[in-house]
């Protein structure tokens, strides 16, 4: 056991180290309300690192059933009772998962190497920054090289601290523990008011000071639960590289403290790789002590209008003379829109020259400012793994580094996703992979349902385009997200006399498409709504009123002529519009047979999709045609009378991805058996809506949508993913990480339920809600579509407009403080 773990390097040390209690980061852990030294058993137990071990490897080629009923037959809900720290031995383990022989790329960094990732304050997107769990899952979720960032801060007696910030009550409990200890600070000629490490000594902040996260959007459930980490504890976990930033030289030394002093004496097997500063003279002066010490000088930028301390230039002005920086530093570390720029609607402009002109002076650039979970250009679709692609995979040049929160994303764009572009799309299905199906087409990008979506979803890499079938009052069959024009369309600034409520459709009023002529709606402008608009994620907002509204037919044209595998067709509300004397069902039906949909052996599949059994039964004439039904309500379970009620329907299921895994507090707690359930009945299984926006997203997903589809891929075995942003699906299943059974230096990995919740101190979550119900019988059986009425349709009923308009403002002022309500800690998001 300890020659494989030596065989793992750094890695293995660190787990050595720790099986032998000699590391610091566990001192104190009962006190801290952690377990007890004999509750970490992980950490010390040969036997379990050798199951460890064994699992990690079989991980990559088992799906989440058999891994966890290979661990002594546990199953799923009882796998983190047992073994409730294994999530962090199969991290830990994971640079060992397969050799290190993945395709040799070539960079356009300076040397020629893959950019490296610096994970700042480690996984400081997950855990409390610079917390030990933050390195440490930093170091055993990231690339094998990943470099570990500490902000320096030192004691009053000169020991030093990883802690980002200068003032600490933001990040830490310093506030509640020393209430009275507060001071304020002349930093760069500016007042700073606060707590301040140089007013402690080490013996204080180490045994009394907890750390919290200080981004409200992140989880707050480690907070308190870790002490302050010393530089010391960082080398004790053995990083493979280490990066000292040194923010506040000038005020420690102006407070009778030296960085420099510190730094100098510290042991040389602390072997640290990087040393910034964003002060000339500090660097000057360190550079000239160094002596033979293998360790980089970096010149860190701050803001271009912020003056440099001891030359009194200004940032701006320094980067306009670089060849100054050779003579003291071997790289710079600049703020990533410095590269490339945006404009002031948050576009991307054209990059600037500066990593190619500090490419040519010899210098190496880093780009810091990277994470997950902030504000990015509309340009990546809040994709994060595009936007680190946009530094290191262009045509012109690649950094040489990534300073981020989030290291795993950073992991995956180099060590995965570069350089794919130009892969072709494995194609789906035969346990290959699952088909990618759009949501009102590329919704994400342009106004759902207009042909930009379509043909932005066909140039994306969807398998399946999708159109959700409404009706005008004229009978007219077109694409649209609702029958309520006024969700997804201008109708609201034009037809408010329109408005009505229909309860069979939904509980609120609204403008149905069945209440206007096709010519009234031919009027109207597509408008690009985000589920998270009201949090400030708006969509692309450049193309809000983008793109025009096809029908049914010219969606089927428009289908026909591109390079999709098939179409999904979606019908909702065909008895409230049969009333009506709209002929839903009849309309879908003649239009694909007027386009030959309903001829055996097209190219194209047809896919049926209904919540109503009774519209699905009528399409059992067509036997070319796949018939799916959407259960659009969470599930824990399915019952077998239900499943066997649903095959009498139709051979496919499409369900929420709340029916997938059990949340509680945002965190994912056990898949359900949902899937398995229907599998095990030979039905096809598609999940959805997936969508790329962190708010979406469990915390177990990294604030990474790519995550998400790798654990709905290799560890939920879902059959097509149903999502609004078909090119991020597209993207990771032409990369080689997406097939777990290459041997990579690095993978992505999917999530695992309940992993993140059993690290959690006891009472940090808050009362699991009740799961959802179970699918029966009843929830699946429909009663059979009337006729389509042949009189008129029946008048919407009849309000005053005064009245209508009064009440639909009090209706949307209700619903956003609602919204707002619920997000309110999401929009307070500080980020250093």
């Amino acid at each position: 056991m300890v020659e494989v773990l030596r065989r793992l390097g750094p890695m293995g040390a660190g787990i050595m180290a720790a099986a032998r209690g000699r590391r610091r980061g566990w001192r104190d852990c009962a006190g801290r309300g952690w377990p007890a030294a004999e509750e970490l058993r992980l950490l010390t137990a040969g036997e379990l690192l050798a199951r460890g071990l064994a699992l990690s490897w079989l991980s990559l080629r088992m799906d989440s059933s058999q891994k966890y009923h290979w661990m002594q037959g546990a199953p799923p809900d009882q796998m983190g009772a047992r073994y409730p720290h294994m999530f962090l031995i199969l991290l830990l383990l994971h640079g060992a998962n397969a050799a290190l022989n993945g395709p040799v790329q070539k960079w356009q960094t300076l040397g020629g190497r893959p950019p490296l990732v610096i994970a700042r304050g480690g996984f400081s997107g997950l855990f409390p920054d610079s917390s030990q769990f933050s390195y440490q899952f930093a170091m055993s979720s990231s690339v094998h090289d990943v470099v570990l960032y500490c902000d320096l801060q030192l004691s009053s007696d000169g020991l030093g601290f990883c802690k980002t910030g200068l003032t600490l009550e933001n990040s830490t409990l310093i506030a509640e523990v020393f209430p009275t200890r507060d001071k304020t600070y002349k930093v760069n000629g500016e007042d700073i008011h606060g707590w301040f490490s140089l007013d402690f000594t080490s013996e204080e902040l180490y045994q009394n000071v907890t750390l919290i996260q200080n981004i409200f959007s992140r989880p707050s459930t480690f907070d308190g639960a870790m002490g302050m980490f010393t530089l010391e504890d960082l080398v004790g976990l053995r990083p493979p590289q280490l990066w000292v930033n040194v923010e506040y030289g000038l005020f420690f030394q102006e407070h009778k403290l030296s960085t420099e002093d510190y730094i100098l004496a510290l042991p040389k097997d602390f072997s640290i790789t990087y040393i910034s500063s964003p002060e000339i003279e500090f660097l000057k002066s360190l550079g000239g002590k160094l002596k033979k010490r293998n360790t980089k000088l970096i010149f860190r930028f701050l803001s271009e209008d912020v003056a440099e301390p001891t030359t009194k230039k200004t940032y701006g002005e320094i980067l306009k003379d670089l060849k100054s920086i050779k003579a003291f530093a071997s790289g710079i570390v600049v703020p990533k829109e410095f590269i490339w720029p945006l404009n002031k609607d948050l576009y991307l402009q054209l990059h600037t020259s500066l990593v190619k002109d500090a490419h040519a002076l010899g210098l190496e650039v880093y780009a810091s400012g990277f994470a997950n979970d902030v504000s990015m250009s509309y340009n990546y679709s809040y994709d994060p793994s595009t936007e680190y692609l946009q530094f290191i995979d262009n045509a012109d040049f690649s950094v040489d580094g990534l300073i981020t929160d989030f290291p795993p994303t950073a992991s995956g764009a180099v060590a995965c996703l570069a350089h794919t572009k130009v892969n072709p799309l494995p194609p789906p299905g035969n346990g290959a992979r699952p088909l990618i199906i759009t949501h009102n087409g590329a919704s994400g990008i342009f106004p759902g349902s207009t042909d930009l979506a379509y043909q932005q979803a066909v140039k994306d890499g969807a398998d399946i385009i999708d159109c959700a079938v409404r009706m005008s009052k004229d009978g007219v069959a077109f694409c649209l997200a609702s029958a309520d024009l006024s969700s997804s369309t201008t109708a609201a600034t034009s037809f408010m006399t329109k408005i009505s409520t229909v309860s069979e459709i939904q509980n609120k009023s609204g403008i149905f498409s069945f209440d206007l002529t096709w010519s009234e709606i031919q009027t109207l402008k597509p408008d690009l709504q985000g589920p998270y608009t009201q949090a400030g994620l708006k969509r692309n907002p450049a193309a809000k009123n983008a793109g025009k509204f096809v029908t049914l037919p010219e969606f089927l044209d428009l289908a026909k002529a591109s390079n999709v595998s098939g179409i999904l067709i979606e019908i909702e509300h065909a008895a409230s519009l049969a009333k009506r004397g709209l002929g839903l069902v009849d309309a879908v039906s003649g239009a694909l047979a007027n386009a030959s949909y309903d001829k055996e052996g097209g190219k194209q599949q047809v896919l049926i999709q209904s919540d109503d059994t009774s519209v699905l039964a009528a399409f059992k004439k067509f036997p070319a045609f796949r018939r799916v039904l959407i259960v659009d309500e969470a599930i824990s379970d399915a019952s077998k009378p239900s499943v066997e009620e649903i095959k009498q329907f139709a051979s496919e299921v499409t369900v929420m991805r709340g029916s997938i895994a059990q949340v509680n507090g945002f965190f994912l707690t056990r898949f359900t058996d949902v899937v398995e359930r229907l599998h095990d009945a030979n039905l096809t299984v598609h999940v959805g809506v997936l969508r790329n926006e962190f708010m979406n997203l469990g915390f177990d997903y990294w604030a990474d949508p790519i995550i998400e589809i790798a654990t709905y891929t290799s560890s939920v075995m879902a059959d097509g993913l149903v999502t609004e942003f078909p090119a991020t699906a597209a993207a990771y299943f032409k990369s080689p990480c997406s097939d777990l059974s290459l041997n990579m230096s690095y993978t992505i990995l999917p999530a695992h339920p309940g992993a993140l919740v059993n690290l959690a101190a006891p009472g940090a979550l808050p009362p699991a809600l009740p799961p959802a119900p179970v699918l029966e019988p009843a929830d699946v059986l429909d009663p059979p579509l009337p006729p389509v009425a042949v009189s008129s349709p029946p008048e919407a009923p009849k309000t005053k407009a005064a009245d209508t308009t009064s009440s639909a403002v009090s209706s949307r002022v209700g619903g956003c403080l609602l919204l707002v309500g619920a997000i309110a800690a999401l929009l307070s998001i500080s980020f250093h």
